[in-house]
């Protein structure tokens, strides 16, 4: 097994600020449910191939109690568009595909396929890097609410 970090494939590249680890505190909402706060930990890696793994996790702000995680992998694309893949610990499954813009440092998806879900029906989720600070809200239309914001969040590298 190799100990070297692998070269940063070429389709990776233009995302390679999102590698690391990032920590900071989201927000939720939705009108089914009580507004709650959250602390997060994100991170990206790569393996040299052309794709970025992806694992994160909340937890409860007042006890540290585990809330939510989930992990997937980024796939872009020269031409700019991105497919994305997610499973979360809840058992819901998340395919989405968007676009990456070098230039804004952004990322929109939109779900092309949400699998084992009983009540969600949709998803979005942008992200953008600014001032150092990756920032990201997560939309949800479930089968009684329409697409509407329901988690954000604003994360430090470590």
């Amino acid at each position: 097994m190799a100990t070297e970090t692998p070269a940063i494939h070429p389709f990776v590249a233009p995302l390679s600020y999102l590698l690391g680890t990032w920590r900071g505190q989201g927000e939720g909402e939705y009108p089914t449910i009580p507004s709650f706060r959250y602390g997060e930990e994100i991170r990206f890696s790569h393996s040299g191939k052309p794709v970025i793994a992806y694992t994160q996790k909340t937890w409860k702000l007042e006890t540290g109690d585990p809330m939510h995680a989930e992990s997937g992998y980024f796939r872009p694309k020269p031409d700019g568009s991105i497919e994305v893949v997610i499973a979360q610990s809840s058992g819901l499954v998340e395919v989405q595909k968007g676009a990456y813009n070098v230039d804004k440092q952004t990322i929109t998806l939109k779900s092309e396929l949400i699998g084992n879900a009983s009540k969600v029906k949709e998803t979005s989720r942008g992200f953008e890097l600014v001032d150092g600070k990756l920032s990201y809200v997560v939309h949800m239309s479930t089968t009684t609410n329409h697409l509407q914001p329901h988690l954000k969040a604003t994360l430090e590298k470590l």
